[in-house]
């Protein structure tokens, strides 16, 4: 049977510019580890600074009750918002995929995953969601119905993804690795466009290289669009093996970044967003 749990479509994994995936980004941030409800507020003023009216920053707001992920409680005219416990479990799962992204790289044993399975194009919001949970798996994609992956022990995961999904009785596994027929280079090639994925991490060294915002809501803000361009990359890099890459991988130098400014920039952020949600 198919998961009735909420599902981050592909737009929203990765890292969109919506009014509701900043949001998400902002609850991830800042209301997952923080434990405390939000103020409506709150997350308005922030997201207004992001450049989300009120309008789209309201309906962010409910369409994302709607879907299960947040819920209000009220507080005379007011209103909190707190994570349910499907929306704490998959943030936090999201979270740690977040910020280990890229670290902790090991060495490759030479051996892939192989996953064979499909869905009719009629099912088409199935198909939709294989795709996407196997990407955010870290899954290529060379040709219709097949999946590969340099990463053998992902196999439960992917496990996991078909079980939800209804799909046991299509989907077939093998690992081994690669025989010699054609090219691991051809594969990599057909499965992932690591070019685009270098164009992705030069924009991201380009706009945070050198930024040093002030203190308050633009600590803050910086926090938010930093994280939230970071959340575009476990869809986006498979994490291939050292020997599968480019000479000199971007995302290495795109990876340091990251820590030193989250780690510069987090407890100052976290700091003034307990200010703001502790104002009436």
């Amino acid at each position: 049977m198919a998961t009735t749990e909420p599902v981050l479509s592909r737009r929203h994994n990765v890292g969109g510019t919506s009014a509701r995936s900043l949001l998400l980004t902002v609850l991830g941030e800042f209301v997952l580890p923080s434990g405390e409800p939000v103020w409506t507020s709150t997350l308005l003023h922030v997201l207004a600074g992001l450049g989300v009216e009120e309008k789209s920053a309201r309906q962010a707001v409910n369409r994302t009750a709607a879907d299960g992920w947040i819920v209000s409680a009220r507080d005379g005219r007011r209103v909190r918002w707190d994570l349910t416990p499907p929306g704490r479990r998959l943030l936090t799962e999201g979270a740690q995929r977040i910020y280990s992204f890229g670290a902790g790289r090991r060495a490759w044993d030479g051996r892939w995953l192989i996953v064979m399975v499909s869905v009719p194009e009629t099912r088409r919001r199935l198909r939709h969601q294989l795709h996407t949970r196997l990407a955010w798996a870290g899954f290529g994609n060379p040709t219709a119905g097949l999946w590969v992956s340099p990463h053998p022990e992902r196999e439960g995961e992917v496990k996991q993804i078909v079980g939800d999904l209804g799909l046991e009785a299509s989907a077939f596994s093998f690992t081994g690795p690669f025989a010699g027929i054609g090219s691991e280079a051809e594969l990599v090639a057909r499965a992932w466009d690591l070019a685009e994925v270098d164009s992705r991490y030069a924009a991201f060294l380009e706009e945070f290289s050198g930024l040093r915002p002030g203190p308050g809501d633009e600590t803050l803000l910086a926090q938010v669009r930093l994280v939230h361009e970071w959340r575009r990359f476990p869809f986006l890099d498979p994490q291939l093996p050292d020997e599968l890459l480019p000479p000199g991988w971007i995302g290495r130098r795109a990876r340091d970044l990251f820590d030193e400014l989250h780690t510069a920039w987090q407890g100052p952020a976290r700091a003034h967003w307990q200010a703001l949600t502790a104002r009436p």
